[in-house]
């Protein structure tokens, strides 16, 4: 994966495992962009995802990682957005497949769910694994609506 400076978005839900994604991220040497939100106050995860898509869309960051409480409201706000294939990963497993079948450039992780080991493996998988091409193109491009 060529990655550029990774973005971040989360709700009060997700605001813990996204602390620990941001040291996960400074120890491996990577560059971030943190779209919000930036406390455990209640907030609205559509804010900080719609954020993070923009960014991905305009070229500031890729890939991006948004985490909310279950990791489905984010993702179904960052999939509104037509360049973006948000993939909500529990598991390392599932983190390789969005990659290599997906070409997911959203990794999403539900905050709620998962402990910080698991979600090291998950980011692990998401960011060694490359997009695998052939008959996937032809899928993902099928995927926005014109």
């Amino acid at each position: 994966m060529d990655i550029k400076i990774i973005g971040l978005a989360s709700d009060h839900a997700g605001y813990e495992l996204k602390q620990f994604v941001i040291q996960y991220l400074k120890e491996k040497g990577y560059r971030y962009k943190d779209y919000g939100t930036f406390s455990k106050d209640s907030c609205d995860y559509p804010d900080y995802g719609h954020a993070l898509a923009k960014g991905i869309e305009n070229g500031e960051v890729y890939p991006g990682i948004g985490i909310c409480g279950s990791g489905e409201g984010i993702s179904m706000t960052l999939n509104k957005h037509s360049k973006i294939r948000a993939g909500l990963a529990w598991m390392p497993e599932i983190a390789h497949l969005i990659r290599l079948h997906n070409d997911a450039n959203v990794l999403v992780m539900p905050g709620r769910f998962i402990n910080q080991e698991t979600a090291r493996l998950i980011m692990d998988e998401f960011f060694n694994t490359d997009f695998e091409g052939g008959r996937h193109v032809r899928r993902i491009n099928k995927i926005p609506l014109q």
